[in-house]
């Protein structure tokens, strides 16, 4: 049997099947809509291997502004420096992380990822005497520290304690200790070194003894 339709299609619906089920897919949540004008806080790293310091940019967005939940967190990143010998990976790295800041959530596991990037061809002693793996794990060390703060991953920045444990790492396992560290469980930094029969991270301070 046929039916003539005489009036136009302007939308249509498709039935659905007996015992057929809804579908359980979840919409993608909107991206961060970007203020006219945001603060920012910038880093400056030096690395022994380049002339040139990188200069990194971390600006915020302040969530439920003026309300009792109002909190900051990042939405972009920009790194800037008269090193071109990186540009390309670089321009790469912050495209890629400002595009995750600003889908928002838990932003916290790129810092993680990123102190764990070793160099092939070795890392470098920073000043003060920290060793770091490689570029992208200081530029994750940076991550890190902004993110604690402005409140949104647990830590503790330098302090004199955690100095006073580094320097006491160094005369006692020598100038290259965090070089042979083991992995953090707390923050992912390769920087676990036994001190005193005690397994102590001199990154974050966590220690398996209190």
């Amino acid at each position: 049997m046929s039916v003539k339709i005489d009036k136009k299609i302007t939308a249509y619906e498709v039935a659905k099947a007996d015992g057929e089920k809804e579908s359980n897919v979840t919409q993608i949540a909107p991206l961060l809509e970007r203020e006219d004008v945001l603060e920012g806080t910038t880093y400056k790293i030096k690395t022994p291997d380049s002339e040139h310091a990188m200069y990194i940019t971390i600006n915020d967005i302040v969530i439920n502004q003026g309300q009792e939940d109002e909190h900051r967190r990042p939405f972009e990143m920009f790194i800037n420096s008269k090193n071109m010998e990186h540009f390309m990976w670089i321009v790469a790295l912050t495209r890629v992380v400002s595009a995750i800041f600003r889908k928002g959530g838990d932003v916290t596991f790129l810092a993680e990822e990123m102190k764990a990037v070793f160099d092939p061809r070795g890392g470098y002693y920073k000043r003060g005497g920290k060793y770091m793996p490689s570029i992208v794990a200081e530029i994750g060390e940076v991550i890190q520290k902004h993110l604690i703060s402005i409140g949104m991953m647990e830590g503790q920045l330098d302090n004199a304690e955690l100095q006073a444990k580094r320097k006491e790492a160094e005369e006692k396992l020598g100038a290259d200790a965090m070089a042979k560290g083991q992995q953090c469980d707390k923050c992912g930094a390769m920087a676990v070194v036994r001190l005193d029969n005690c397994n102590c991270c001199l990154e974050c301070g966590d220690s398996k003894c209190g």
